[in-house]
């Protein structure tokens, strides 16, 4: 299988050693930068979600602390001795100042467990108590009551419950936390449609613990809480753990975010300079992935007006109902142009390695395909004959200077090798001049015998027929010639009524006498043969045509040439347009009602290319050939035509065969008309060597 290769590859060393040196450079270079900035680029987004995964964790961690303080609080508080005091009357001490007392008891452990709410109710589920003085006034809203059972029955959780309640159930429990709750929310790009305009519902970390007397029994329930809207308190505590200062390189910042559903509640993200982008919300994607899925989003992620490297994680309630998100990410665009500028500088690494290393191979290469260069000079300057020219010393001390030494040495060899052979062929030819001068004058006589001889033989058997000619027709031509002469001298004017008979006559003789030409012609060639030229095919058609002008002005034949031939054709001028006159007049006379004369040059060469030349098509749309005419077409006195010899295509084959030339004749493919084909040899050949080479008329295969 033969590979392509570019001309500039194929034909110079000095382009494949260059090739050789700076392809690895040009590609595989530039493919070790790609691969290593796509593995960069991945791996580095790897560091980036790994590290903001363990943010996810640490914020994690300290919210699940954040519920387990306000479980074990209020449940500390439930069961202290301080509570139960406070709550038993004495008959010393009036209803409203236990009230007070149990008030006071409340509000100081409130404060003291930074909760937002701290209220007691019965179990029975109505208000005992609050540590504010507009307590509740109403029974334990219903989402509470369900854990009402599990709080009086069991030892009661360590843990706080998330969840998520009605602004009703905040109105009874807590109403001074109402003004936190109305949200309202800000159109977001790419959020999931919703047409509310305000969240009015409350995320609330809520623990309920029972409250026993001395022998065991649930007297009470303690109901602790954090309101989770707007409470900036916790969520910048929550960012200052996850990202205190200095733990951000590049200038990045952290952020931390409470989601109620899709709500930002609570964060530290600004939607504008100083103002928070609460009531902003999050984009379908994460909300889908997160509330809708129940996984944890680790990628990028567009947060209000940024690109951060986020993390969302689902809140879940007391029943396990997804009802939030707890959000922590970091600006991206410092990591990012971090990562730019390394790839940058990599990149101008790369490049500057690369330009050295290309300098080196250039060098290098230099190094290799100079002395070669030098070499293959060398020897183009002996090809055009500077013997005496020699590569000469290289400063290369490898293999390449010793192959520059050994080809002067063979030059050498061969220059002395080739004067010797010199010397030897002037003393052969001096001998075989000798020789020859010998047998020349020894042979002398034979030769010019048996020229003598075959001279004699030709001129013998030509000029016994041109005396048959001479005798048989030239006497009777001249008798009649003479006679009719002799009828207009005697008659004179008694003439005039046969005279069209006497110029009929005239007509004959003299198409006689032609006749008599055109055979001494063909049957001695070389008194008749002109000079051979190199011609112009095309040219002489278009000579040809002028000459036949007249006759086809008086037809209604158009002419069509597709002269394409572009060798020149070896023959005599007045011969060849002979020829062609003759073609062109056999087809003019076969369309008197007119039609089309087709005439076409082309070049054509054997299979070997041992013969080339050019070829001429005359193609008629006359009737066309039957096979007997077809069959004796060329045969000396055969004609279709009444007042026609029969000589012009049997002279022109002759003519065509003297010079290696052939003509050919058949139907056309479409049976409208006759084609007559020439064929012609390019080199010039003599009329005599054309003649001697054609015993079977012959001279060449005919396509």
């Amino acid at each position: 299988m033969i590979r392509y290769k570019p001309r500039w590859l194929a034909t110079s060393v000095r382009n494949k050693l260059l090739a050789m040196a700076l392809l690895p450079l040009l590609v595989v270079f530039p493919l070790l930068v790609l691969a290593i900035a796509v593995w960069s680029n991945i791996t580095y987004d790897r560091l980036l979600i790994t590290k903001v995964r363990s943010d996810l964790a640490v914020a994690r961690g300290y919210f699940d602390q954040v519920l387990i303080e306000v479980g074990s609080g209020t449940r500390g508080v439930a069961g202290s001795q301080r509570l139960l005091s406070a709550m038993q009357p004495s008959e010393t001490v009036s209803q409203g100042q236990t009230d007070a007392a149990l008030r006071e008891r409340l509000s100081e452990a409130r404060r003291g467990l930074g909760l937002d709410f701290l209220l007691l109710y019965g179990t029975d589920g109505q208000p005992l108590g609050s540590a504010e003085d507009n307590g509740p006034h109403a029974a334990l809203p219903l989402e509470l009551q369900r854990l009402v059972p599990e709080a009086t029955l069991g030892p009661g959780s360590r843990s706080a419950r998330l969840m998520r309640l009605d602004t009703m159930a905040i109105a009874r429990m807590a109403p001074q936390l109402m003004p936190r709750l109305h949200i309202p929310l800000v159109p977001t790009r790419n959020a999931a449609p919703d047409a509310r305009t305000t969240e009015d519902r409350a995320m609330v970390v809520i623990s309920l613990q029972p409250v026993r007397d001395a022998a065991g029994r649930t007297t009470a329930l303690l109901a602790g809480g954090l309101l989770l809207n707007q409470n900036l308190d916790f969520i910048d505590h929550i960012n200052r753990i996850v990202y205190p200062d200095g733990a951000l390189p590049f200038g990045s910042e952290g952020t931390a975010t409470l989601f109620l559903d899709d709500v930002r509640i609570t964060t530290n993200v600004r939607l504008f300079q100083d103002q928070r982008a609460i009531g902003t919300r999050v984009s379908q994607t994460v909300r889908d992935r997160v509330l809708g899925e129940g996984q944890t989003w680790l990628d990028r992620a567009f947060v209000v007006n940024d690109w951060y490297v986020s993390a969302y994680d689902p809140l879940l309630d007391a029943t396990g109902q997804r009802i939030g998100m707890l959000y922590v990410g970091y600006l991206e665009a410092p990591f990012r142009l971090v990562r730019l500028a390394m790839i940058g500088v990599m990149g101008l690494i790369f490049l500057a390695v690369m330009a050295v290393s290309a300098w080196f191979s250039v060098r290098w290469a230099r190094s290799i395909f100079k002395p070669v260069q030098q070499m293959n000079q060398t020897m183009q300057r002996v090809e055009d004959g500077e013997n005496r020219a020699r590569v000469g010393a290289l400063p290369a001390r490898d293999e390449l200077g010793a192959l520059a030494g050994h080809l002067d040495q063979l030059l050498d060899a061969i220059d002395e090798k080739t004067h010797a052979l010199q010397r030897w062929g002037e003393e052969l030819d001096h001998k075989v001049a000798d020789r020859t001068r010998e047998l020349e004058a020894s042979n002398a006589s034979l030769q010019l015998a048996q020229q003598q001889l075959v001279k004699s033989e030709k001129l013998a058997a030509i000029g016994q027929l041109t005396a048959s000619i001479a005798h048989e027709i030239n006497n009777p031509i001249a008798v009649m010639q003479g006679n009719l002469d002799l009828m207009r001298e005697t008659l004179g004017e008694h003439s005039q009524p046969v005279q069209s008979e006497l110029r009929l006559l005239d007509e004959q003789v003299e198409r006689m006498r032609i006749i008599v030409t055109q055979l001494l012609q063909y049957a001695r060639p070389t008194e008749y043969a002109g000079y051979v030229e190199s011609l112009d095919l095309n040219r002489t058609v278009d000579d040809s045509l002028v000459l036949v002008a007249h006759l086809l002005a008086q037809t209604r034949i158009e002419v069509v040439r597709e002269l394409q031939a572009t060798q020149r054709v070896g023959f005599n001028r007045q011969e060849l347009q002979q020829v062609i006159i003759n073609l062109l007049i056999n087809a003019i006379q076969v369309m008197p009602e007119g039609g089309t004369l087709r005439l076409a040059t082309t070049d054509w060469c054997t299979a070997d290319s041992a013969l080339c030349g050019a070829e001429l098509s005359v193609q008629d749309t006359g009737p066309g050939l039957a096979p007997a005419v077809q069959e004796r077409l060329f045969r000396p006195f055969f004609t279709t035509k009444n007042d026609g010899n029969g000589l012009g295509l049997w002279i022109s084959q002759g003519l065509l065969e003297r010079y290696g030339g052939s003509i050919t004749a058949s139907n056309r493919s479409d049976g409208r008309g006759a084609t007559f084909s020439v064929r012609l040899l390019t080199e010039p050949r003599a009329p005599d060597a054309a003649r001697a080479g054609t015993h079977d008329g012959r001279p060449g295969a005919v396509a």
